[in-house]
């Protein structure tokens, strides 16, 4: 990962307006940008879950999806979730569903630090074991879907917002879904496809 890492600005639309250092676009003006979730399932549809690295700039310490990022400029979304997985987990995806092309959000932390994105949502699946980068992960924990799942629809665990709101939306059989139409990504993710 190199130093300065970009991230790709959008307008309303969706479409790319420039781009911006990761470390400097977080804060209480958050402006849109493009980013992706990742829900790793084993054989067992067990969902590697992860708890954020305790430094994060945006929610320190939460239980999350297994891994969420930023495309760079010109990299293709799915390579983009590709790489990410390697470089925080050491996983090798086998297979990469997107689920949710078309999904936004936008949440506050309590000191008024703001995620403002939008943010394909993707399933995939892997035999290996994680290998998690402690700049990244501070923990890891295999779960099972369905019990993961009820809790997360009950309020009975805790996890980031934005996590909390995908789990709602994904079926309730993810291992299973179709691949959504990428005609519904933001048009800046498009371009990369």
């Amino acid at each position: 990962m190199s130093a300065r890492e970009l991230v790709v600005l959008l307008d309303e639309e969706g479409r790319a307006v420039g781009t911006a250092d990761k470390a400097e676009v977080h804060g209480a003006d958050t402006p849109l940008h493009l980013a992706f979730s990742c829900y790793v399932l084993d054989a067992d549809h067990r969902l590697l879950l992860t708890r954020r690295a305790l430094h994060k700039k945006t929610w320190p310490g939460a239980w999350t999806n297994t891994v969420c990022g930023h495309p760079g400029p010109q990299e293709p979304l799915e390579d983009a979730v590709r790489r990410r997985a390697r470089d925080e987990l050491g996983l090798e995806l086998e297979t990469l569903t997107l689920v949710l092309p078309a999904y936004r959000y936008r949440f506050a932390m309590d000191d008024g630090t703001v995620e403002n994105e939008m943010c394909p949502v993707f399933v995939g699946t892997t035999t290996a074991q994680a290998r998690p980068d402690p700049d990244e992960v501070d923990d890891v924990a295999w779960v099972d879907w369905v019990e993961l799942r009820t809790q997360v629809l009950a309020g009975a665990r805790d996890v980031s917002p934005w996590c909390a709101d995908q789990v709602g939306q994904l079926p309730a059989e993810p291992w299973s879904s179709p691949e959504a139409d990428p005609g519904l990504l933001p048009a800046a993710a498009r371009q990369r496809v």
